[in-house]
């Protein structure tokens, strides 16, 4: 199937992006176009214009400073998968980012528009929201008029393929707090054998004293819900705790509790698959981050 008749106009800076969205209802960001393109291609997506925003280069790179990895909203997953400053500041970016999609995907799609597009089934908004995230966004007019807003992960989602976005707002950077030494971080999931996306997800954080306790933890879950899910049970739960394989899979079971009822099934696994599965990801992501196993 072809895409709808659609006007293409390349902008050469944010403002000239953000003036073209506000000034044409219906009009739609291209960056590395494998979310966008494809949903043209079905007319799930029927833009009036395409606004192509990937020759910016301001909305590029990747950079460490005052403890923030900051990262550019045209930045490739290739890009952070190839940065060693991604994996010394945030290694379970540094290793999402390998596995996304295959080296096609990789060297053309972006972490601002994978995020923007906002899959359940993505690893990316999972890792983003366990690692704390901030994202950078620019809309028209000044600070007042929302010219600049800075949202959190744990907000930007807010359900299928939608975000805090609106119609005239460009996300131009996400930050990451650079990871301490005591933290271990990893990402775990039961990956779709033919896309690689998750069917169920799991990101994990977790402060470790010199004896091995767990002092903070974050945990989050993806793929079988709208948007991430923090488990604030079984984040009380490590916290004080021993790191021993009990200790971890009374944690992480409950997780059940913290999901809800809105779990996504579809051909590909049921939703009460989705749900059971949750606890088994998350705790290989802690086994894995604890070296009490290996991917």
């Amino acid at each position: 199937m072809f895409a709808t008749e659609f006007e293409y106009k390349k902008a050469s800076s944010i403002s000239e992006a953000i003036q073209l969205l506000s000034s044409n209802e219906g009009a739609k960001i291209l960056a590395g176009g494998h979310s966008l393109l494809p949903m043209m291609k079905l007319r799930l997506a029927r833009p009036t214009m395409v606004i192509d925003i990937g020759g910016i280069e301001e909305m590029r790179g990747i950079s460490v400073e005052n403890g923030t990895l900051r990262i550019g909203a045209l930045t490739t997953h290739a890009q952070i998968a190839d940065s060693h400053v991604v994996q010394e500041a945030a290694g379970i970016l540094w290793e999402t980012a390998y596995g996304i999609g295959d080296p096609q995907v990789r060297n053309r799609g972006t972490i601002g528009g994978n995020v923007s597009h906002a899959d359940p089934a993505s690893d990316l908004p999972t890792v983003l929201t366990v690692v704390d995230a901030k994202f950078t966004i620019q809309g028209q007019g000044g600070i007042t008029r929302r010219g600049s807003r800075t949202v959190s992960a744990g907000d930007f989602f807010v359900g299928p393929f939608t975000t805090v976005l609106a119609e005239n707002e460009v996300l131009t950077a996400i930050e990451i707090p650079v990871l301490a030494e005591n933290q271990k971080a990893e990402y775990a999931k039961m990956a779709h054998p033919a896309t690689s996306f998750a069917v169920v997800g799991a990101g994990v954080v977790l402060t470790v004293d010199n004896n091995n306790v767990c002092t903070a933890a974050r945990v989050a879950v993806g793929g079988l819900t709208p948007t991430p899910t923090r488990g604030p049970s079984v984040e009380a739960a490590l916290v004080g705790k021993e790191l021993t394989d009990e200790n971890i899979a009374a944690a992480t079971a409950l997780i059940d509790g913290d999901l809800g009822s809105d779990i996504l099934g579809d051909i590909f696994a049921s939703a009460e698959y989705r749900r059971a599965m949750a606890a088994i990801e998350l705790k290989h992501a802690i086994f894995h981050a604890t070296g009490l196993a290996h991917h």
